[in-house]
């Protein structure tokens, strides 16, 4: 069983995984490689009913969703994992300002551990 290092196509996110895996993800979400974050954001999408075209709008979406950050990809799997978490607990009433601030922080931290 041959290891194969692939980017997500969504958030540059690398995973090391099978052939016959990267086969599987590329099939359910229109050919493009998406890593489990990712690929659970599109799902959470489709369920929902928030696009009218299925699996091929939510994957384009995301993809659009995160081409929007030019940070770290962790801060942006982070963002993500934030977000998904919110709207899963229903906690949709947080302001924009503290969402900011945390994203911030995080930044900051994250980019003090990169310079060390």
């Amino acid at each position: 069983m041959e290891i194969e290092s692939v980017q997500c196509e969504c958030c540059e996110l690398k995973e090391d995984c099978t052939q016959e895996y990267i086969s599987e993800v590329k099939a359910k979400f229109d050919g493009k490689w998406l890593c489990g974050l990712c690929s659970e954001a599109v799902r959470d999408e489709v369920s929902r009913g928030k696009t009218q075209s299925g699996m091929e709008e939510a994957v384009r979406a995301h993809m659009s969703f995160c081409g929007k950050f030019n940070s770290n990809p962790a801060v942006r799997v982070a963002d993500g994992m934030r977000q998904m978490l919110r709207r899963r607990s229903g906690d949709l009433s947080s302001s924009k300002s503290s969402s900011k601030k945390y994203s911030r922080s995080a930044t900051t931290k994250l980019y003090q551990l990169n310079k060390k």
